[in-house]
C-alpha cells in the first residue's frame, strides 16, 4: 500500500508584520482539522495588492520564522522569492508538488477572498488538483463557491486584528506589544519599523 502522503496548509500572506491572530488560526487548522502541518507562504507582492508600505522581504521572512520557531506544526518557505515577480499560487503550488512529492497540499483562505477568486491564474486547476480550507469572514459570502466539493469551511474563530491596525498603532506611538508574539514584537521595536 501506498505511503499515505502528509498533509500541509498553504497559509499565503505578506505577514506585514506577522501577529497573534495569523497564529491563532495557523493553531486551529493544524489542531482541529486533518492537516498535519502549516506552511507560512511569505509572500513578496501580491498580484492585486499595492506594494507601498511593505517591509522589505527579508525582514517579513525574518519576523515569521522569528513567530513560528518553537512550533514544529509549522514552517515557513520564502519560495515565493524565488519566483518570478508577480507570482501566482498556481506556479507555487505547482512548484511544491514537484519539489515535495510526498506532501499534499491544501490552500488556507478567508471567505474575502471569494470577491477576486475569479481573478486567479488558473483558479479551476487550484480547486480541482488542491483544493481550499476556508474559514469564515464576517460579511463575506462564497457566493458561486458555496458548496463546492473541493472547499471546506471549518468554524475557525475570528479575531479583529489587521497588520494594518498594529502598522498604524506603531506609528502613533501606541503600546501593541501584546498583539503579536514578544519575539516579533522585539525585532519590530529594535528596528524601528513601521514608526514612520
Amino acid at each position: 500500500m501506498p505511503k499515505k502522503k502528509k498533509k500541509i496548509g498553504l497559509f499565503f500572506g505578506t505577514f506585514n508584520p506577522i501577529h497573534n491572530g495569523h497564529l491563532i488560526l495557523a493553531s486551529y487548522m493544524s489542531q482541529f482539522t486533518d492537516l498535519d502541518e502549516v506552511w507560512f507562504v511569505v509572500s513578496p507582492q501580491n498580484p492585486l495588492k499595492q506594494k507601498k508600505g511593505l517591509l522589505a522581504d527579508h525582514h517579513r521572512l525574518a519576523l515569521v520564522r522569528l513567530a513560528v520557531e518553537d512550533y514544529p506544526q509549522f514552517q515557513v518557505t520564502d519560495i515565493e522569492f524565488k519566483m518570478p515577480r508577480p507570482s501566482y499560487t498556481i506556479d507555487t503550488l505547482t512548484w511544491l508538488s514537484e519539489k515535495y512529492p510526498d506532501k499534499a497540499f491544501v490552500l488556507i483562505s478567508g471567505t474575502d477572498v471569494f470577491g477576486q477568486f475569479h481573478k486567479w491564474k488558473n483558479q479551476d486547476q487550484i480547486l480541482e488538483h488542491y483544493g481550499m480550507y476556508v474559514y469564515p469572514r464576517p460579511g463575506y459570502e462564497m457566493g458561486a463557491y458555496e458548496n463546492h466539493p473541493k472547499i471546506k469551511v471549518f468554524p475557525a474563530p475570528h479575531m479583529e486584528i489587521s497588520s494594518s491596525f498594529i502598522r498604524k498603532g506603531i506609528k502613533a506611538k501606541k503600546e501593541m506589544h501584546f498583539w503579536m508574539p514578544e519575539k516579533v514584537y522585539r525585532y519590530i521595536e529594535e528596528m524601528h519599523f513601521y514608526e514612520k
